[in-house]
């Protein structure tokens, strides 16, 4: 087993000018995002990345840049990927590093990289940023994955360069971030050709690789250059305006001002608080409360995941002003620019929240202030416990009628109420006219338990510890089970199907045991399968 081994140490703030295996380029309404990863510049430097294959840190920089685009470059309609080096665009997900992680930094890993993938595919869809995979070589596994994230693929026609998926043949794991759901249901590739290709380890290049529908063009090396650039103005062209407010810098998450996470190793619960704005004014710069709260709220989850894993359950807190809350909530409904990207910023946040496996119980008491955005972080967690006293409030806004939606594609109260849609506008109704009490808020079905001052807080430690002695592994897959309700989208089948099976599969023999695909790679033996279909 491989709990003994040790985690990289992990920084998630980062910036262009700290970029080891990034460059980010800008001309005006194109940006051109080029890889080229430091070989001994990873989490771990004794860990050679070589061929453009990448770990958390070459991720890191990734998510970092596509959030910059959005808020320091509005201007930008296209970002080309592609890579520095002449034959390889990317040769996907370091396989040395995943074979000495632990099982947990792997399933995180892999939850991380489709959640930028998917920041991806949100900057395309929301912000009209459109995304050129610029194929130069061989682009195989999380490559390929990178390249399927984008709006079109070009590859290189150079007579060798392949797309590839071969961790079916190779390793004996999934294609790890999105690859498999991605070529059947965004690019619609026909179920046997998808069945062919990902157990092909050599992968398919040129034409075949057009007709089988897996890139939109394969260009000779000669006029590759010029193709890239044609088609990155034609994507710019096309993009939707959607004006995304003034550049403004992102500045480093350093200490918290509205965000505090305090963790109990011993009894493996963490106690998660967000404040509340000190005022409701709108300030046009990274200082904005609901940015800052967000980018400090999702550090935090990332912290969980990656230096906590034996946490398992989270209380969730917050304190302020009721008011401005909501009045802050009431300003992010609007469709100024800046203001969307703010609030598709923290919809990204709270979704990274529902794939966090971790038991979250949100915690309402005479302090709370589950109001405007930060109601939603109600509606995020697994549980709520609602004390049963004056001054005791939750408020809903405009935010909670679709404009923060789940990775299910609809709102949080729409998932909470799929049997009783009526009662969605009902708890909406009732916040307009204000406050909405615990007594009301447990008759609308907000509260999981609602108990006076004399059994709160026994209601509420008896439900801790009972959720702190079950099984870690049953829970995850009871929670991604339960928080993916109504429809199901590309993100639904990514976190609630190949992530599941992937969790699995890095746990079984065949993959990870002694003599499996993933530990023997690289090596002249053979894996040994145990070839029971199960």
């Amino acid at each position: 087993m491989d709990t003994s081994a040790s985690a990289p140490k992990l920084s998630f703030d980062t910036n262009p000018s700290k970029y080891r295996h990034w460059t980010l380029a800008i001309e005006g309404e194109i940006a051109r995002l080029t890889m080229k990863v430091e070989p001994f510049g990873g989490a771990k430097s004794e860990i050679e990345l070589k061929s453009n294959s990448y770990d958390m840190s070459v991720d890191i920089e990734l998510a970092d840049a596509i959030q910059r685009l959005r808020f320091e470059h509005p201007g930008v309609k296209c970002c080309v990927i592609t890579s520095a080096h002449d034959k390889i665009f990317c040769a996907g997900a370091n396989i040395y590093m995943l074979a000495s992680s632990t099982h947990p930094f792997k399933v995180n890993f892999c939850k991380y990289t489709n959640e930028t993938r998917l920041a991806i595919e949100d900057a395309s869809q929301n912000s009209g940023i459109r995304f050129l995979a610029a194929c130069n070589g061989a682009t195989a596994g999380g490559g390929y994955e990178l390249a399927l994230a984008c709006d079109e693929i070009v590859l290189i026609d150079d007579g060798s360069s392949t797309v590839a998926l071969p961790e079916v043949p190779l390793l004996g794991v999934l294609p790890g971030t999105g690859g498999l759901t991605r070529v059947v249901d965004k690019r619609k590739v026909r179920r046997d050709l998808a069945d062919a290709f990902s157990t092909l380890a050599e992968g398919v290049k040129g034409k075949r690789a057009v007709e089988w529908g897996l890139v939109d063009a394969v260009v000779p090396r000669s006029k590759f250059a010029d193709t890239i650039a044609q088609r990155a103005r034609d994507l710019a062209a096309k993009a939707p305006d959607l004006p995304r407010g003034k550049p403004l810098k992102l500045d480093p998450i350093g200490d918290y001002r509205h965000v505090s996470l305090k963790v109990d190793e011993k009894s493996r619960i963490a106690d998660l608080t967000v404040r509340g704005p000190a005022d409701a004014k709108r300030v046009d710069d990274a200082s904005f409360w609901p940015l800052r709260m967000a980018r400090e709220l999702d550090h935090a989850l990332l912290r969980l995941r990656f230096e906590h894993e034996h946490v398992g359950l989270v209380l969730v807190r917050t304190e302020g002003d009721r008011k401005l809350a909501h009045e802050i909530g009431e300003l992010l409904a609007s469709d100024d620019g800046f203001i969307r990207e703010v609030r598709l910023n923290l919809a990204c946040v709270l979704r990274r929240m529902d794939v966090t496996a971790r038991s979250f119980f949100a915690v309402v008491d005479q302090r709370s202030c589950f109001s405007g955005p930060l109601f939603e972080l109600l509606l995020a967690c697994d549980r709520a416990y609602v004390l049963d006293a004056d001054g005791v409030e939750v408020w809903p806004g405009s935010l909670s009628s679709g404009a923060l939606p789940g990775w299910n594609g609809i709102s949080r109260l729409q998932t909470r109420f799929l049997a009783d849609p009526q009662r969605v506008q009902k708890v909406l109704a009732a916040a307009k006219e204000g406050p909405i009490d615990g007594p009301t808020a447990d008759k609308l079905g907000l509260a999981t338990v609602f108990a006076d001052d004399i059994d709160f807080e026994e209601e509420l430690r008896v439900a801790v510890e009972e959720r702190a002695s079950l099984s870690p592994d049953a829970l995850t897959g009871m929670e991604q089970n339960y928080r993916f309700a109504g429809p199901e989208t590309l993100a639904t089948k990514i976190f609630g199907r190949l992530s599941a099976w992937q969790n699995w599969i890095f746990i079984r023999p065949n993959a990870t045991g002694e003599r499996g695909a993933l530990t023997m790679y690289g090596k002249p033996e053979r894996p040994q399968f145990d070839y029971r279909r199960t």
